[in-house]
């Protein structure tokens, strides 16, 4: 009931905030989104021996959020990373320290990025790209404890199973293609397909990522936020993933 209530609150605001919203109200919005997620990660971290990352990973998240230049910039925070990180008492976490925030900075604030781009291409298309996630995880949610028996990866997700896996693609290719042929009449069925298949796919990757994350720092959920979804960061980890794929995809096939 705590899931079904949270997710009645979420997706209306998250609607309106992806359809209505002006610019400075969408970049607002990802913003808390992004600090909340690193907050999580930053907690993952910590499970795996790699404590304090400290502020410095929020500051650089958010100059990635706001500057163009990411390439650049990117290659910057990893030299900051590395000169922090050697403040540590022991050298040897120089490098997992360094790797853990520069990893963190892409994940969460580059991933976050996305879907300000998405924005700027096109409302609908990260309505898409949130939307899709969302069809894909009750299909794989319904499926798998009604008829799932393989196990689709059990060191990382015990739960999953295969027939759950394929409900979701199922789902989000169906879904897909209904979203595109209103919002995006000019992508044809073939592109609609691939394009969601791409994107159920990167999803679910997503998904097993933090999992394998989280499994090996002894935690269950990225935290306690949302009542019966647990962290933020469990529920956003497949549309991470998916944002960026299907930014990626419009740039290079789409609006070449």
């Amino acid at each position: 009931m705590k899931r079904v209530l949270t997710s009645l609150i979420l997706i209306p605001l998250v609607v309106y905030l992806v359809i209505l919203a002006p610019s400075p109200v969408i970049f607002a919005g990802v913003l808390v989104c992004a600090m909340l997620c690193y907050r999580e990660y930053s907690a993952i971290a910590a499970g795996h021996g790699i404590s304090d990352l400290g502020p410095v990973g929020y500051a650089a998240g958010l100059a990635l959020l706001a500057l163009n230049e990411a390439t650049i910039f990117i290659t910057i925070i990893a030299l900051l990373a590395i000169c922090l990180a050697m403040r540590s008492e022991e050298l040897t976490a120089t490098l997992p320290r360094a790797s853990a925030m520069l990893l963190g900075v892409v994940y969460v604030f580059g991933c976050w990025k996305c879907a300000i781009l998405l924005r700027e291409i096109g409302a609908y298309w990260l309505l898409f790209a949130l939307a899709l996630n969302w069809m894909g995880d009750i299909a794989a949610y319904y499926a798998g404890r009604s008829i799932g028996m393989h196990k689709l990866a059990p060191r990382i997700s015990p739960g999953k199973t295969w027939e759950g896996s394929t409900a979701s693609l199922i789902a989000a290719l169906a879904f897909g293609v209904l979203f595109l042929r209103r919002f995006a009449p000019g992508i044809s069925l073939p592109e609609s397909l691939a394009i969601s298949a791409l994107a159920n796919v990167a999803g679910q990757l997503g998904d097993l990522a933090e999992s394998a994350l989280k499994r090996g720092a002894n935690l269950k959920d990225s935290g306690n936020l949302l009542p019966g979804h647990g962290g933020l960061l469990d529920r956003v980890d497949s549309v991470l993933f998916t944002m960026p794929a299907v930014y990626v995809y419009l740039r290079l096939v789409q609006l070449k």
